[in-house]
């Protein structure tokens, strides 16, 4: 198992190996908001590699034996968060809940399926982070059911100020296994992508709503 600082060069490695993770400098993908982005994020398909979902649920156990000791549940977000989620729930021995979208429309009309009790440290574990949307609303439902949300973990964010922000102003900690920065490194050092195109990179971070490629 690498050290925690190792950890974020790993995954983006292993991200761009089985491409989860797609750079596209000048010719950039189009988000359903409209946005022009050179990268394109699909970390479901890390469920189908033993080897790197292993990787990953270690890497997420190490970083909550390490940050968050007094972890009770972990909860993931529906729906690429619960296999993580699971995964990490049996390296700890710990129970697992799953936080759904929005509330059921029938039954009990839940929105957190399992067992979370008032007063319970709750990890939630989160597959993405962009613009932390929906990953807040999910912890902030952890929340409304009376438990205490150590802090949101995911494999990979996107560093977006307003992500980085949105968390700073919920209150809510925010860690991710690897990020963007880690990821156009590495993607430079395995050739993937030319040095020169690291600035035109890094401007989509910097101001997605301008970024156009080149």
């Amino acid at each position: 198992m690498s050290t925690l600082n190792e950890i974020p060069q790993q995954i983006a490695s292993y991200l761009l190996k089985i491409e989860a993770v797609a750079l596209r400098p000048h010719q950039p993908f189009t988000w359903t908001s409209g946005i022009k982005s050179p990268i394109y994020c699909d970390n479901r398909l890390t469920m189908s590699y033993p080897e790197i979902r292993d990787y990953i649920a270690e890497s997420f156990a190490s970083v909550i034996r390490e940050s968050y000791p007094d972890a009770e549940v972990i909860a993931g977000t529906a729906t690429a968060g619960i296999p993580h989620a699971a995964w990490v729930s049996q390296k700890l021995n710990l129970p697992m809940a799953y936080i759904r979208d929005k509330a059921k429309g029938h039954g009990k009309e839940n929105m957190i399926e399992g067992l979370i009790k008032p007063g319970q440290k709750v990890v939630v574990i989160e597959d993405l982070i962009s613009t932390g949307g929906s990953s807040i609303k999910a912890a902030q439902a952890v929340q409304a059911a009376g438990a205490e949300v150590l802090g949101v973990l995911a494999i990979f964010s996107y560093q977006l100020d307003k992500a980085v922000q949105a968390f700073a102003d919920a209150g809510i900690p925010l860690q991710s296994l690897s990020n963007y920065t880690a990821l156009t490194e590495v993607a430079v050092k395995e050739g993937i992508i030319r040095e020169d195109d690291l600035e035109l990179l890094q401007s989509f971070r910097k101001n997605p709503a301008a970024y156009g490629g080149q």
